[in-house]
């Protein structure tokens, strides 16, 4: 039998050996402890910070706008460029022992899980601005186990490696105020049109208040919500003594002027051409989201600023009150290809569809000149080529099929020219030119234009049936305004790392010419009667103190204004999303956006007439006979051919006389144009 004295010191023994266990145990998860910190120290966290984001430069060297894969507005400040009360405002009702923690706030984490299980779901959350910080830095916002982990280790790491200021500039650079803005400076511009410095104490308990919720705090969509909570907030920060009673009273109670949402100072600069320039660079450069996200990398693009705000600018006059109507602007440079401006939509907080971009958009008479300039580079035609505009019912597909075009309001004008046909838009004209050269030879010219979309080589060609895009229009109508060389549209002139390593460099183009350069420029000068008396575009005529050369077009659902100075090829299209008719209202916006836009964007830039290239020929012709003009020719007019195409015969239906003495030879002088009083006159007026 055990003796009683015996069993204490056994009892002991075991007691001893658990104490041991527990010992060891606790030794090794404090050494497991101390080397996960020490791993953790020693690991490089992801790029943060102002240098890492990868940032869009416009062709002045201005960062448009810092460049991620989400297309975020974010314009990082110091703490010492942020509102005081802002920063208290923040820190009272995010984190208010932020400088007491090491990145956990165990007592409130303790209290969320003890109301938590009290109310049965997960009503409250105790994230430090740390735990925030990681999470909007590095993850994603799904509520899983490895998540949480793997947010633990970030905010560890964040409280490692950085001070608290840092982490707190971090926070308020990076935390999401809605409305597409990231960090406390785009949303100080964006609601109040201030920088975050000048923000007031109601302002910074409003701004405060978003980032828990930003749809259900809007002060835009929600103001009750937004104001409840920034009173909740001022009495908080009154309770914890950052403010007196009557501050928080007098806030509370102080009018808060917001800046209208879609404000021009809300509205980050060049949105459509952003996100279009970071499809090229992920997709044609093959660079992908997080090096374009946290790569540190230097887009350098060809966006003219001045010629920027000008497209929105124009848009945003003339698209006010359109309801669901949509446009898109797209302008190129002829002299190089590059583009310098790009609106693709009218406004992009509401629609972030690039209407520039989309090639399901019929052209309508807007695509003519390009089926006039194959006429005219094939020489089976010119500008004194005459079709009767009447109704004409068309055989075609050896007459297997038939095809009925109709003039607007049923106005049809007789025997015609292409320069009256080109200025009055007639559709018969149109139709009976392709039925002449072929439609197939007018898909190729629009091919060599840099049209890629497909082409219906039918009679309707003719009449743009075929959708392209605004961009595409833009790209050819510059071929044209260069006098018939290709140059391809370009955003991106070079891309750089964060070291200045160019990882991609545009290359060096002279051009290709695609088209006689004397056709082109006869065109041009056919065109430049749109503008004139009788014109489809006179009613803009008198917006524009420059030669320009366009054409209209509308169909049932889109209307068109494209067109080119020496400097810019613009393309301006209007219609609606859903393929809604367009009202004649509606599709009278085009022609005002193109004109208001090419004169406010060369404004400083003196006007320049097109350059004449050889192989033109300009002679005074009687309209009405076709032929060159006589002494007794009352109403000639100068016309300009392609040398050889011109009239050899001189006119003799008003009376019997000598023909007047030869001009000089079209290569005469340094243009090459034959002189006339009218082409000195204009070099002596522009020049």
């Amino acid at each position: 039998m055990t003796s009683p004295d015996s069993r204490p010191p056994k009892r002991m023994k075991r007691l001893r050996r658990v104490l041991k266990l527990m010992t060891g145990l606790f030794i090794l998860l404090l050494l497991a402890f101390g080397a996960l910190l020490g791993y953790l120290y020693q690991k490089e966290l992801p790029p943060v910070g102002d240098d890492a984001r990868s940032r869009l430069v416009d062709a002045g060297g201005n960062v448009i706008a810092a460049f991620s894969a989400d297309g975020r507005t974010h314009d990082p400040v110091g703490l010492d460029r942020i509102s005081p009360h802002l920063i208290q405002a923040t820190l009272a009702v995010e984190d208010r022992k932020f400088y007491n923690h090491f990145g956990f706030d165990l007592k409130g984490m303790t209290r969320a899980v003890l109301v938590n299980l009290e109310s049965g779901e997960r009503t409250q959350g105790a994230s430090t601005l740390t735990q925030q910080l990681a999470r909007n830095l590095y993850l994603s916002h799904e509520k899983t186990w490895s998540r949480k982990v793997r947010e633990a280790f970030y905010t560890m790491q964040l409280e490692m490696k950085y001070s608290k200021n840092d982490i707190l500039r971090m926070y308020l650079n990076e935390i999401y105020y809605g409305h597409g803005a990231y960090g406390i400076e785009a949303a100080a511009r964006m609601y109040f049109g201030k920088p975050a410095s000048a923000l007031n104490l109601a302002e910074s308990a409003l701004l405060a208040g978003i980032p828990k919720g930003p749809t259900y705090y809007s002060p835009y969509t929600h103001w009750d919500n937004a104001k409840q909570r920034q009173e909740l907030i001022l009495s908080t920060m009154e309770r914890l003594g950052q403010i007196t009673a009557a501050e928080e009273r007098e806030a509370a109670g102080q009018p808060l002027k917001l800046r209208p949402k879609d404000a021009p100072e809300t509205v980050q600069s060049a949105p459509f051409f952003r996100d279009y320039v970071r499809g090229l660079v992920r997709e044609v450069l093959r660079i992908s989201d997080d090096e374009l996200e946290r790569g540190g990398l230097t887009v350098y693009t060809t966006l003219d600023p001045a010629v920027q705000r000008a497209a929105e600018e124009a848009v945003a006059k003339e698209m006010e009150g359109s309801g669901e109507l949509e446009t898109a602007l797209v302008s190129v440079d002829p002299r190089n290809g590059f583009i310098r401006a790009m609106v693709g939509g009218k406004n992009y907080r509401d629609n972030q569809y690039n209407h520039a971009l989309a090639t399901t958009r019929q052209p309508g008479s807007s695509f003519k000149p390009i089926m006039y300039l194959t006429a005219l580079a094939s020489k089976e035609m010119t500008g004194l080529s005459v079709f009767d505009s009447k109704p004409t019912l068309f055989h075609f597909d050896d007459n297997r099929k038939t095809y009925q075009p109709r003039n607007f309001g049923d106005k049809y004008l007789g025997e015609i020219d292409m320069r009256q046909a080109i200025a009055a838009s007639d559709n018969i004209y149109a139709v009976n030119t392709i039925m002449k050269i072929g439609a197939g030879r007018v898909a190729d010219m629009a091919r060599k234009l840099g049209i890629n979309s497909p082409l219906n080589t039918v009679p309707s060609l003719a009449l743009g049936t075929s959708p392209v895009s605004p961009l595409e229009m833009a790209g050819a109508f510059a071929v044209i305004g260069s006098g018939g060389v290709k140059r391809p549209a370009t955003a991106i002139l070079k891309i750089t790392d964060a070291d200045g390593t160019v990882l991609y460099k545009a290359p060096s183009s002279e051009g290709e010419t695609v088209v006689e350069p004397a056709a082109a420029y006869v065109l041009t000068r056919l065109m430049e009667g749109v503008f004139e008396d009788g014109g489809t575009g006179s009613r803009v005529s008198s917006l524009i103190k420059r030669p320009v050369a366009g054409k209209t077009g509308t169909t049932d659902t889109d209307a068109w204004m494209v067109g080119f100075t020496p400097e810019l090829a613009t393309a301006v299209w209007v219609g609606y999303d859903k393929g809604k008719e367009i009202r004649v209202a509606d599709g009278r916006r085009a022609a005002p956006i193109f004109a208001r836009f090419t004169e406010k964007a060369l404004e400083n830039v003196p006007p320049k007439i097109f350059a004449v290239p050889s192989g033109v020929v300009s002679v005074y012709i009687d309209p009405e006979s076709g032929l060159l003009a006589g002494p007794g020719c009352q109403g000639k007019r100068l016309e300009t051919f392609v040398s050889g195409t011109e009239p050899a015969q001189y006119c003799g239906i008003h009376g019997t006389q000598e023909p007047p003495a030869p001009s000089p030879s079209p290569d005469a002088g340094s243009s090459g144009e034959e002189r006339s009083w009218w082409g000195d006159f204009k070099r002596w007026w522009l020049n």
